[in-house]
C-alpha cells in the first residue's frame, strides 16, 4: 500500500536548518541586525500587548508612499501581506460574471480570488518571447465583460519585466476602457528600470506592493494596496484586520525600508551575480535553457522539457538527496507546469554553490532512473 503523497514544504520546513531555499522567492541577504535591533527594541517595550494603530503606524504609512513615489495623501491599506490585500481587492471590485485579462504562467493565487468572486480569468499564454502580455494582445481580448487588467511586473514566475512603453501603453488601454488595472509589484526593487502603472491610468490602478521579497521579511507577512483614495475605500470595506497588522511587523517593516537604500543595491548585485552563475551551469545541462535571462526579479523559470525530467521528480530529487528546494512549475501555469522549475535566487552564494553541485547531478541522476534496463 503506498503512502500519503509526498509533502515537499513539509519536509523542507521540517530540515529548514539543512535547507537552501530556492523555492518561493524569499529573500536571505538582509543584513540580519536592521530587523533583529528593531525586533528586540520592540520586544523590550513590550509593545506586542496593546493593539497597534489599525490603519499603520504613521511612520510606516509614510515610508511606504515614499517608497512607492506616491504623495501622502494617497490611499493606502495596510495589510498582512500582499496576498491578502490581492484578495480584499478583488472581492471588493469584482462581480460575478466579470473577466480579468491575465496571463499563463502567472502568479495563480490571484487567479483563484478572482474566480471566488464568480468572475474569471481570461489567460493569454505567455510562455513565448516576449514572455510576457504586450498592449496588442491585451487590446484584442477586451470584451464587454472585461473589468480589469492583471499587470504582474516582474511577473512570477519567469522574471519578465515590462519595458516602460508597455507599460504605459496597457495603462492607457485601461483608462480609454474604463477598467481597473491590478499592477502587482511585489518584486519592483529587483528591475532594473521598474515603471509604477499608476503614473499613466492614476485613477485606474491599484498597486499591490509588498516588503516580503525587497526586504526579507516573508515570514512576518506584511504588503498591502496603494490606490486612490476613492478606490482604496471601497477596497477597505473587505479588511479585516480592523485592529491593525501584527506590530513587530511594522516595526521590523520600518527599519528595513528607513534604511533600505543602504544596503539594497548590495543585495541586487548579488542575485545578478547568483543568476548568472545559475545560468552558466543550466547551460551544461543537455536540454536545460532559461526562457528569460536576465531576470528583473529574484527568480526565473528553468525549462526542462528537453531532458525529459519532471519538474515535480527533479523538485523532490534535488531536496531529498542535496537539500536544494527549487519549484515545481504547476504551482505557477496550468498550461506550462509541466515544463519548468522555479529557482529563486536572492540567497547567500553558499546555497547557489549547492544548486551549481546539484542541478547536474540530479537531472542525470533521473534520466539514469527512467532509462530502460
Amino acid at each position: 500500500m503506498s503512502g500519503p503523497p509526498f509533502d515537499a514544504f513539509r519536509y523542507a520546513h521540517e530540515h529548514r536548518r539543512e535547507v537552501a531555499w530556492l523555492s518561493q522567492n524569499t529573500n536571505h541577504l538582509l543584513p540580519p541586525e536592521i530587523v533583529r535591533d528593531a525586533l528586540a527594541g520592540a520586544v523590550a517595550e513590550r509593545r506586542y500587548e496593546g493593539y497597534p494603530y489599525a490603519p499603520g503606524t504613521p511612520e510606516l504609512r509614510a515610508l511606504i508612499l515614499e517608497d512607492l513615489g506616491f504623495p501622502p495623501e494617497y490611499g493606502l491599506i495596510v495589510s498582512a501581506g500582499g496576498t491578502e490585500a490581492l484578495y480584499m481587492l478583488t472581492r471588493a471590485l469584482l462581480q460575478p460574471g466579470d473577466e480579468v485579462i491575465a496571463s499563463d504562467p502567472s502568479y495563480l493565487i490571484i487567479h483563484r480570488f478572482i474566480e471566488l468572486c464568480g468572475a474569471r480569468t481570461r489567460n493569454l499564454d505567455i510562455y513565448q518571447p516576449p514572455y510576457r502580455l504586450t498592449a496588442d494582445r491585451v487590446q484584442a481580448e477586451i470584451n464587454p465583460k472585461t473589468r480589469m487588467i492583471l499587470l504582474i511586473d516582474p511577473l512570477n514566475p519567469l522574471g519578465s519585466g515590462y519595458p516602460k512603453e508597455e507599460v504605459r501603453a496597457i495603462a492607457e488601454l485601461a483608462h480609454d476602457h474604463h477598467l481597473l488595472l491590478l499592477n502587482d509589484v511585489t518584486y519592483r526593487d529587483f528591475a532594473d528600470a521598474p515603471t509604477l502603472a499608476a503614473e499613466f491610468a492614476p485613477e485606474e490602478t491599484l498597486t499591490v506592493w509588498s516588503v516580503s521579497k525587497n526586504c526579507g521579511l516573508a515570514g512576518l507577512r506584511l504588503g498591502g494596496v496603494a490606490a486612490p483614495p476613492a478606490l482604496a475605500q471601497k477596497v477597505g470595506r473587505f479588511n479585516t484586520n480592523d485592529l491593525g497588522v501584527n506590530i513587530l511587523a511594522q516595526v521590523a517593516a520600518t527599519a528595513a525600508l528607513a534604511s533600505k537604500p543602504r544596503w539594497f543595491p548590495a543585495i541586487k548585485r548579488q542575485t545578478r551575480e547568483n543568476q548568472t552563475r545559475i545560468r552558466e551551469v543550466v547551460a551544461r545541462v543537455p536540454g536545460a535553457f532559461l526562457p528569460v535571462f536576465p531576470s528583473q526579479a529574484n527568480m526565473f523559470a528553468i525549462d526542462v522539457t528537453k531532458t525529459e525530467v519532471s519538474p515535480e521528480a527533479l523538485q523532490k530529487e534535488m531536496l531529498l538527496r542535496h537539500g536544494v528546494f527549487v519549484r515545481a512549475g504547476n504551482y505557477l501555469s496550468p498550461k506550462f507546469g509541466g515544463r519548468f522549475v522555479r529557482a529563486s535566487f536572492s540567497n547567500p552564494p553558499e546555497d547557489i554553490d549547492r544548486f551549481v553541485a546539484s542541478f547536474p547531478l540530479s537531472v542525470d541522476a533521473l534520466r539514469v532512473r527512467a532509462a530502460p534496463a
